[in-house]
């Protein structure tokens, strides 16, 4: 069955229009981090075990962006990259809930009976152990626990994950990247730190005076510290080794943030379509030149710092992707 998306209760019910119960995680999983990625491995294993439909529910857009909007995280990923991480690990289906002042005023006993319950006719329920939910979070595991064997649903309390001793979380990977640790962001998220979007024309400057570069214009709200970084480049359905700088263009007076890659072996003059940067280890920060001359030699380093560090993951036996 291919994966599917709804935007409501009704939705759902309309299309599935059956009496197959589910399987079920609640969460906003921004970033799609190695602890969701457990709870939701863990649901896909408790519905092929139990003839259930593998699901999820969501929200767009964070809640804190309606509940505290100056408290609103910078979001990791966009919902499309969400719905499509949802996809990778083989869950049936998504229902993403629109967050709005309406949703929030919802108790935790009516986001049981009337969604979980009544719209996904919820068979098991798997969350971490700190699972909130409902007007001002009222609602919790013991509460889920309660309705579970009054209406006949399992709760299964799915532990955290822990790397180098720290609980993987949203907050600690979003600390992790803002201040350019793209590196430590890795084991936490299972891959690279991404950003995905459009390729937009430049100045030229980098095809005249410096290398060539692809400029994106990110659709996330997280961006790295601003820097030089070792990425990867996916374009065209190619992957390409590069070297990326975020930031301001201060030797050229520029304004604005940009990111700017310089993919290694591609030539093409692109000023449009898709591309993804895969950030894996940063190089330097960004900083002002004299000039040109001296901008393109530091870049030279940059490439071969970048270079160096894509052939060491090599030798060890590790791929820039893991």
């Amino acid at each position: 069955m291919a994966f599917a998306v709804f935007n409501s209760v009704e939705e759902w019910t309309s299309h599935f229009g059956d009496e197959k119960r589910t399987a079920v995680s609640v969460g906003t999983f921004d970033g799609l981090h190695v602890g969701h990625q457990k709870i939701l491995q863990s649901v896909r294993e408790r519905a092929r075990a139990s003839g259930y439909r593998a699901s999820a529910i969501t929200f767009d857009p964070h809640p804190m962006r309606v509940l505290r909007p100056d408290r609103a995280p910078l979001m990791i990923q966009t919902l499309a990259q969400r719905l499509s991480g949802f996809a990778q690990m083989g869950l049936d289906a998504a229902l993403v809930l629109r967050f709005d002042r309406a949703l929030s005023l919802v108790s935790p006993e009516e986001f049981i009976e009337r969604i979980l319950v009544g719209g996904l006719r919820a068979g098991a329920i798997l969350v971490g152990d700190n699972f909130r939910f409902g007007h001002r979070g009222a609602g919790d595991v013991r509460l889920l626990e309660d309705f579970g064997r009054r209406d006949g649903f399992d709760v299964e309390i799915v532990p955290p994950v822990e790397v180098g001793g720290q609980i993987v979380s949203s907050t600690a990977i979003r600390g992790a990247v803002a201040s350019g640790n793209v590196a430590g962001a890795v084991p936490m998220l299972g891959r690279a730190f991404s950003l995905t979007g459009e390729i937009r024309a430049g100045a030229g400057r980098g095809r005249t005076i410096l290398f060539p570069t692809l400029n994106l214009a990110p659709d996330q709200e997280l961006l790295p510290r601003l820097g030089v970084y070792a990425t990867e480049s996916a374009v065209g359905g190619k992957l390409y080794m590069s070297v990326t700088n975020v930031g301001t263009r201060p030797t050229f007076n520029g304004s604005g943030v940009t990111v700017e890659s310089h993919l290694f072996g591609f030539s093409e003059n692109l000023t449009g379509g898709p591309m993804e940067v895969r950030f894996h280890k940063r190089i330097r920060d960004e900083r002002k030149f004299s000039g040109a001359d001296e901008l393109r030699a530091q870049i030279a380093l940059d490439i071969e710092a970048a270079r160096k560090y894509f052939s060491d993951q090599a030798l060890a036996g590790h791929s820039p992707r893991d």
